[in-house]
């Protein structure tokens, strides 16, 4: 799915709702940008890699966010399922 279809689609965003969806099992696609804290995001790509979701890198916080209709960036996504 490209990003200009993100801001339509069924998601989660920021990183306590995209855990959220990892931990129930309803995200299938989760997007994390490349300039967001490793820190703030370990968590997320740790679940990911058990729950065997696809991660999709986008380059920065600002174009996740803006791709996802909001106005400030994003450092992850969960599309859902």
């Amino acid at each position: 799915m490209d990003l200009s279809s993100l801001s339509s689609a069924k998601k989660h965003v920021g990183v306590k709702q995209t855990i959220r969806a990892l931990e129930s099992n309803s995200a299938r696609l989760v997007y994390v940008a490349g300039d967001a804290d490793r820190q703030l995001i370990a968590e997320v790509l740790a679940l990911c890699i058990v729950k065997d979701v696809e991660i999709v890198n986008v380059p920065t916080r600002a174009e996740l966010g803006d791709a996802c209709g909001i106005d400030v960036g994003a450092a992850v996504v969960a599309l859902l399922k």
